[in-house]
């Protein structure tokens, strides 16, 4: 049963031309005054958009960031705070957890929403995603979850991450407001989005697709398979043709360029790391250079 107030209004929220996600804050070792200072860095960058899933870290990511607007609460309303749920893992801190699942029923989302709102030490999510597609999903237990969250100020707009097309669609026909993105991998390794329709669908329904691991989680850099070595050496010959861009940068700029307005997530700690991605905004690759990057990727001429 849907509670009576009505999202139908809601149809778009402005992310950042890139997010920061915070997967391995807690290895970074910041303290709480050194994670501000990243924060606020991160403002003065245009970045906005921070990705956060309850699961990150054993757990204990959000907690780690709460502690910085508990410190600073200016900070709260400057910023987005994305977070993800779905997913249980075997954990200490989660006992009753016997083996790693998925829950997407509606007990399991709000209670997860709950305590993410305390571990964030925050009143609202401005965006809840599910975290993966749970082969026992009910999309109208998903959408009841979501409606009172809604209703209650709990949560301002909701997404889905790692979701099909059709498991998109699904979830969508229980809605009277739009799912305002679908937060997938996407990298110059990874055209599954491009291939599944995934891509196409943000298109129709005029949302943003959030990329996780859009630099293919270092293995552009580190792999030594033919297609890394092949693809480091074409980004690395594009970066030179542009300006002195490096092949990371180049790979984003290609991210970037898709009308879909991909919005990569970054999982850099680094400030340095983060400027030196917004600098690839300044690169806008020909046709032919984005397709010699994806033949490049494909190691084919394309059909």
């Amino acid at each position: 049963m849907k509670d009576s107030i009505s999202f139908s209004n809601k149809c778009s929220i402005n992310f950042s031309t890139f997010a920061v996600g915070f997967w391995r804050l807690h290895s970074w070792g910041f303290t709480t005054v050194q994670l501000i200072d990243f924060i606020e860095k991160c403002f003065e960058l245009g970045i906005k958009t921070f990705d956060h899933a309850d699961i990150y870290g054993d757990y204990s990511c959000e907690e780690i960031f709460g502690k910085s607007i508990a410190k600073k609460p200016s900070i709260r309303s400057k910023m987005q705070l994305v977070s993800k749920c779905g997913i249980k893992l075997v954990s200490e801190k989660r006992p009753n957890h016997k083996i790693k699942t998925y829950d997407t029923g509606s007990q399991h989302i709000i209670q997860s929403v709950e305590n993410s709102l305390q571990m964030l030490q925050t009143d609202y999510l401005d965006v809840l995603l599910i975290h993966r597609s749970d082969p026992l999903m009910d999309a109208d237990e998903i959408a009841e979850a979501f409606y009172k969250l809604g209703s209650g100020g709990k949560v301002r707009y909701f997404g889905v991450s790692n979701f099909l097309s059709a498991q998109f669609d699904l979830l969508q026909s229980r809605l009277d407001f739009p799912l305002i993105t679908n937060q997938v991998e996407i990298s110059v390794m990874n055209f599954d989005a491009f291939n599944n329709g995934i891509l196409d669908q943000c298109q129709q329904y005029h949302i943003k697709p959030m990329a996780w691991s859009p630099l293919a989680g270092g293995q552009l850099f580190s792999a030594e398979t033919a297609k890394a070595i092949r693809l480091r050496d074409t980004l690395n010959l594009i970066g030179t043709k542009y300006g002195s861009y490096s092949p990371d940068q180049v790979a984003l700029a290609w991210l970037l360029q898709h009308p879909s307005g991909i919005v990569p997530v970054l999982g850099s700690g680094k400030i340095d790391r983060i400027e030196q991605a917004i600098e690839s905004q300044m690169i806008k690759l020909s046709r032919e250079d984005w397709f010699t990057i994806w033949t490049s990727s494909t190691g084919v001429e394309i059909p």
